[in-house]
This record gives C-alpha cells, structure tokens and sequence, in this order.
C-alpha cells in the first residue's frame, strides 16, 4: 500500500472513529437528560384541582395567587381542558425545578347532573392518564371544589384502582362538593349519593380525606345545603385511612366564593400542600372535626 493510500485510510479511519465518539456522546447526553428528567418528574408531587359546574380551567386562579402570595417559590400552574370527544389541550407550562406544581383539569361540558359528572369522571380519567405519562409522578394531592369533589368520588370508586400502585393519591380535600344534590336530608337520598355509597369498597384506603362545608346560615352556603356536603362521611368515614369534617363560616364562605376563602386558603396550606407556608392568622376559627380511622 502506498503511503498516499494509507494516509487515505488513517484519515478516512480517524472520522470515522470520530463520528463513533460524537453518536456516543450525543446518546449518552440524551440518557443523561432522560434520567435526570425521571429523576425530577420522580420527585413530583402535583395538586390537580377539579372545578364544579359551570365553571371553566381559570376557576381557581384566585386561589393559585392566594397561594403563592409572598411565596419564594411559587407553584407553576398548568391548566388542561377535556372536550367532549376526549381530546386534551393544554395551557401553561411547570417549572423544571417545581416539584409541587399545581393542575387544574376542566370540561368543555361543564354542566350538572349525575350522567353528567360521570362522563366528566370518564373524561378525567383520560387527562389524568396523559398527565401521569407525560410526568411520570409516583404520587399527588387533590382538589375538588363543588361538582369537582363529586368527580373525584365517582373516579376514584371506578378508574384509580388501575393507577394506585404507581400513582399514588396522598390527600384529598372537597370544598361544599353537595353529594345529595340540593336535598336536605338524608331521608331523602339521590341516585348518586346511593350509588357513592354502594361502591364506597373501592375507594383507595392509604389516603387523608377533608370534606369542607361553607355556612352562611348554618343551613346552606347560600347554594349547597351543608347538610348535602357532611353526607359525604356516609361515603368516606371507615373506609380512608383520615377523614375530617371542616366548617368555614364568616367572610366569602357563599358558595363560589369557597375557593378563594383565606380560611380554605390556609386549610390547603396546612394539611393539602407538602411545601407549607406560615399560615395567617384569621378572625374566624374553622370548626374542625377530625377522625382518625
């Protein structure tokens, strides 16, 4: 071989060998980001709230700057809408470095009723499915504010049993979710509030679970009948692992003004939130009654 020919073949082998480096080093980077994402999303540990009817995705956004008033580092917010043929769409974005963000999933179909909850319950389930891949946490904490907590009951009775070994559900709260409708007593049971009952089992049993009424006349909070709301321990208690019933009365306690109650704000802050903040001191004192199981 000539010593032109084997020039040729030195330099010819050189970028070879030097591409091989580049692949390698660009497949190792991209395992490297891969992990190192798995590792944050792994770390995770999302708040997804759920509106109530009529309501869209922007619902809580009063609550989100309430929680993040004075906070160092605020939660990200992330907002998803379900149409009515399943798709999702998407608006905002988490943080990398937020570990605690805060979701709120919403229906194009926001409407009441019993069939109605139960295929907002089906369209969540389709969110929460692409929420859990596309972020691959291993755990979350839940919101559910009116006609949001009764979508939370009838998903966890019927889809989450499919999740709970990966995606496991910490807290729950509900704030003046009206599981019996507008009926004031339990003499008089809905379909729904019978059908919560009946497959009460399949609730997931490792969670803490906070059921809030709002009171402006100790009858109603203006809309719901807080005794449709403290049913919902016909559902829960003896079957989680915390129940607690939580009073609010006073200043905003009206129904749509719940979410953004300082009281409900510090409530979330003291027993929804891994990442808590000095709660504030209010004039109105929750009335709380906690029940260990």
């Amino acid at each position: 071989m000539t010593t032109k020919k084997k020039t040729i073949l030195i330099s010819t082998l050189s970028v070879i060998g030097l591409i091989i480096l580049i692949v390698l080093s660009l497949s190792w980077s991209h395992r490297n980001v891969n992990d190192l994402t798995k590792w944050h999303n792994a770390k995770m540990s999302p708040v997804i709230m759920v509106p109530g009817s009529s309501a869209s995705i922007n619902r809580f956004d009063r609550l989100v700057g309430e929680l993040n008033h004075n906070r160092k580092n605020p939660h990200s917010l992330l907002k998803v809408k379900v149409t009515e043929n399943g798709k999702l769409q998407y608006f905002g974005k988490i943080r990398p470095d937020d570990t605690e963000p805060i979701i709120v999933v919403g229906f194009e179909n926001n409407h009441d009723g019993y069939s109605n909850i139960k295929k907002q319950a089906r369209w969540f389930n389709i969110a929460f499915q692409d929420l859990s891949q596309k972020y691959n946490f291993n755990n979350f904490k839940a919101i559910g504010h009116s006609n949001g907590g009764l979508i939370y009951t009838y998903f966890l009775e019927h889809y989450y049993s499919r999740y709970q070994r990966t995606e496991r559900l910490k807290r729950l709260m509900m704030i003046g979710s009206p599981y019996n409708f507008n009926e004031k007593s339990m003499n008089h049971q809905t379909k729904m509030l019978a059908d919560f009952i009946k497959y009460r089992k399949d609730l997931p049993k490792n969670i803490s679970v906070y059921l809030v009424a709002g009171t402006q006349t100790y009858i109603s909070d203006g809309l719901v009948p807080v005794n449709s709301v403290l049913v919902g321990r016909y559902i829960y208690q003896n079957q989680v692992k915390h129940f607690t019933t939580i009073m609010v009365s006073g200043e905003n306690a009206q129904h749509s003004d719940l979410p953004q109650n300082t009281q409900i704000v510090d409530l979330i802050n003291r027993y929804i939130l891994d990442h808590k903040q000095k709660i504030r001191r209010q004039q109105n004192t929750p009335y709380i009654n906690d029940q260990a199981q």
